[in-house]
């Protein structure tokens, strides 16, 4: 089983959702986060006022996926988020241990 995180732009979430779905993944984890890389945060004008901004704010989506299924996923995401302007994001991949399905106790990749 592998982990999958993703750090994208918040517009290309439901292309991104669409793209996994579209590959068999059943379900994802999305928390809005605050970051930085090359892009080194962001100019922006508030009410005439010129001011930056030292985070910029992204999507962070977290699937756990089967490990035969782990490189389609990534290539996925990968087409589905990318503009190709700087600030793209990146894609993280994990060896997950283990993983239980709370309601049933079902593990793995069955509880997946």
């Amino acid at each position: 089983m592998k982990l999958i995180i993703a750090i994208i732009k918040p517009f290309k979430l439901d292309e991104v959702r669409e793209a996994l779905t579209g590959v068999g993944v059943t379900g994802m984890t999305v928390t809005e986060v605050k970051g930085f890389g090359r892009q080194k945060g962001q100019t922006e004008i508030y009410r005439g006022a010129e001011y930056s901004t030292n985070m910029v704010p992204k999507i962070k989506i977290e699937v756990a996926v089967a490990s035969d299924l782990a490189d389609r996923a990534v290539e996925a995401v990968q087409a589905a988020a990318s503009t190709g302007a700087i600030g793209d994001g990146k894609i993280f991949v994990l060896d997950l241990g283990q993983a239980v399905r709370i309601r049933t106790g079902e593990m793995n990749e069955t509880a997946l």
